[in-house]
């Protein structure tokens, strides 16, 4: 059978999804909804068929798939009245603006016998699969500690992204993505507690900076850090095991490696001087005893993400982006929102 979708809210997500969508076999963009009259003008001139009524378009059998890419506080009552019209519903991130929420849409689409899943697309990222392929090589020995960061220079929050109402700022634009990956990485039931600190920098209505700390049930430690106001940005990723570190420039992967310590080689530490004093604890290792690795090429290509789902819903597989997993990521939300606001470690 395939998708045939058609798509709530024809803005910049809405336009993305038209172009690459079709790029997997079996999936077709075929309709368009938008409250805003140009949008619409614009979906029938990229070929689709335009909606101005939200019931016409739910009515319609030109399609099965519904995307819902709105505003974050639209997301619920949207993907709620699309799964009760029969369609499977993909929601832009994050889904919602509660838990409770997200359990309505989560609960509508079981009695409607329809799938549900959330636009996770950072999983198909290159340099978190890089990530994930050291990780699991077991290269790095015992990972205990990650950073996971991304730091901008603008300020900018673009557009409804800046208002609270709409569920703006940092921890649902982008914290969804890194606490899905950390998740994806070290597992759903994974985190233990949660601390977050947030910062209105640039940005008077909604945090356009935060530091999120999630510490794991088996000893693991993540440092997650976004800042749209950073002037030197530190590497997006920090990888620390017990045999060695791996190191990410930023989402390219053109820079960084993979750093282990040559066990066969005993050198002694010669102590470095500070302007106070002497250390050797923290003297550098000799260049003999350091093994450096290039960074694996590991492929990624987000066709997956649309191939997965017309195979689940023609019966054929499960989803990669599981509702559970969305609820679990949610969770780790909340706790971070609650700690930001009440400054303490929120268990989970």
């Amino acid at each position: 059978m395939g998708i045939k979708m058609g798509i709530i809210g024809f803005g910049y997500m809405g336009k993305w999804h038209l172009n690459n969508a079709p790029r997997v076999e079996n999936v077709e963009v075929v309709a368009a909804y938008d409250i805003d009259p140009a949008r619409v003008a614009a979906a029938k001139e990229a070929g689709l068929v335009g909606f101005d009524n939200l019931d016409d378009f739910l009515k319609s059998d030109l399609f099965n798939l519904v995307l819902v890419a709105t505003p974050n506080d639209s997301h619920c009552a949207l993907a709620c009245a699309s799964l009760k019209a029969g369609k499977h519903v993909i929601c832009e991130k994050p889904p919602a603006m509660t838990l409770a929420e997200l359990d309505q849409m989560i609960d509508t689409a079981k009695a409607a016998g329809r799938l549900f899943t959330v636009h996770q697309n950072r999983r198909w990222d290159k340099d978190y699969l890089t990530v994930k392929n050291v990780v699991e090589s077991g290269d790095l020995g015992e990972v205990y500690a990650v950073r996971s960061t991304l730091h901008g220079a603008r300020g900018a929050m673009f557009g409804w992204r800046a208002d609270p109402v709409h569920g703006g700022g940092m921890i649902y634009d982008w914290g969804v993505h890194f606490v899905d990956q950390l998740l994806n990485l070290f597992g759903y039931d994974s985190v233990k507690s949660v601390f977050c600190k947030t910062k209105n920098v640039k940005t008077p209505d909604v945090e356009d900076y935060f530091c999120m700390m999630l510490d794991f049930k088996d000893g693991k430690y993540a440092q997650v850090e976004i800042g749209t106001f950073v002037l030197k940005p530190n590497p997006r990723w920090l990888v620390t095991g017990n045999k060695g570190t791996l190191w990410i420039r930023d989402f390219s992967c053109e820079e960084g490696g993979i750093i282990c310590v040559d066990e066969s080689v005993h050198g002694e530490a010669e102590p470095i001087m500070t302007t106070s004093g002497p250390t050797r604890t923290f003297a550098p290792r000799a260049k003999e005893e350091i093994i450096e690795k290039n960074l694996p090429d590991v492929p990624a290509d987000l066709r997956e993400y649309y191939a997965n789902l017309r195979d689940a819903i023609d019966g054929k597989a499960e989803l990669i982006v599981k509702p559970c997993q969305v609820r679990a990521v949610f969770k780790v939300l909340e706790a971070a929102f609650r700690s930001a606001e009440t400054g303490e470690q929120v268990m989970l």
